[in-house]
């Protein structure tokens, strides 16, 4: 993908990994919505210290750019990653924040939550800095049908914090399924509906739109086309 105009280089290098280890793939893959997707995004794939430090980079430039973006939002106290693939999303992101800016980010610190609460030793669902009075960011790979989100956010409250912001690996920018899935009415994504009920903002590395101009890019016309035909048949009216 050329790497010039206005992509910046840290989303490029982010698809060129992606690509390189496979963690990124077209074809034809069924969803957990019953959906024929035409690819697939496995952050668990990034298992290797290159790749590892390539999707943390990736996470960073996205979180600094949203609070740029965002000067409303307030700086998060923690950065929360969901069991079990946003754990080590969450502290290496935390990690390679610190490097970057290490005044903005030395602070702030990182958690995540257990799937089973813990009944000995230190005990409790949560692992890390507490979420009293926080401000939390919440770091995750993908996001369909909203109701890991929604944990989260219950979760966080619950713990005394305060959701102040999603970040996403991918946006597959597609309405949420229904019983009838091609009816043809609107809805939302799940990051949209997360933006409306909660109002809360959400940021992620790339799009749907950033898959296509990838494919475009490379000159592979008949995947290009397959996504295009499957964003017309399920974007959201987000």
């Amino acid at each position: 993908m050329d790497s010039g105009d206005s992509v910046p280089a840290f989303k490029t290098e982010f698809l060129k990994s992606c690509l390189s280890a496979n963690v990124l793939t077209f074809g034809t893959y069924t969803l957990k919505s019953g959906r024929q997707s035409p690819y697939f995004f496995n952050a668990g794939s990034f298992y290797d210290g290159n790749l590892l430090n390539a999707i943390a980079t990736a996470y960073a430039h996205t979180i600094i750019h949203f609070h740029d973006t965002n000067p409303g939002v307030p700086k998060p106290d923690v950065i929360f990653g969901p069991a079990y693939k946003g754990i080590p999303l969450a502290c290496c992101t935390l990690l390679v924040l610190q490097n970057i800016d290490p005044t903005k980010w030395g602070a702030v610190k990182y958690s995540f939550n257990r799937k089973e609460k813990k009944d000995h030793g230190e005990g409790g669902g949560l692992v890390g800095a507490s979420l009293r009075d926080a401000n939390v960011l919440v770091i995750d790979d993908v996001v369909t049908a909203g109701t890991a989100m929604r944990e989260t956010i219950e979760t966080v409250n619950r713990e005394g914090g305060k959701v102040v912001g999603f970040v996403v690996a991918v946006d597959r920018m597609e309405k949420m399924p229904s019983a009838t899935d091609d009816d043809g009415v609107p809805r939302p994504s799940a990051m949209g509906q997360i933006r409306n009920e909660y109002g809360l903002p959400t940021a992620s590395i790339v799009t749907l739109d950033d898959l296509i101009e990838l494919l475009r890019a490379k000159g592979d016309e008949a995947d290009m086309e397959r996504l295009k035909d499957y964003r017309c048949r399920y974007l959201a009216s987000d």
